[in-house]
């Protein structure tokens, strides 16, 4: 099978338990607009209705033009996000300096902010919740 190119990949991330916390942050750090949240009691399940209540089930919203998914998950309390970051590519430097300066708010910073060999600035941070970003400026040609 050929993957159609309008396919898009977009990334869920699973808070389990911390999700309302996790979109006030972001919306707090990069200004991220919800475009959808339903909570566990508004879903068809009763069981999950009951013993979910208010957690998050599904909600969605945009960073930049890409849609991130998020939800509270079983609600373990334990977030693990091994393996994988999201790549924050944003127009200057300046830019730059403000996300990062807002995702390591509470986070590890594993990388700082510096030129490198294919970027003006780029950064490696692992947010309040475990989210790895590496916040990158997109040389000009």
């Amino acid at each position: 099978m050929n993957i159609p190119a309008s396919s898009v990949v977009s990334p869920y991330l699973f808070f389990e338990g911390h999700c309302d916390e996790a979109l006030a942050f972001y919306q707090k750090a990069l200004g991220v607009q919800v475009q959808f949240l339903m909570r566990y009691q508004e879903g068809p399940e009763p069981a999950c209705r009951e013993a979910m209540g208010d957690k998050v089930m599904h909600a969605s919203f945009l960073i930049g033009s890409t849609l991130v998914m998020v939800s509270d998950g079983r609600c373990s309390g334990q977030t693990k996000f091994d393996g994988v970051s999201l790549s924050l590519t944003v127009p200057t430097p300046a830019d730059a300096e403000q996300a990062f300066a807002a995702l390591s708010d509470g986070g590890t910073v594993q990388m700082p902010m510096s030129e490198t060999f294919f970027s003006p600035r780029f950064g490696m941070v692992a947010d309040r919740f475990g989210v790895s970003w590496m916040v990158y400026v997109k040389p000009e040609n």
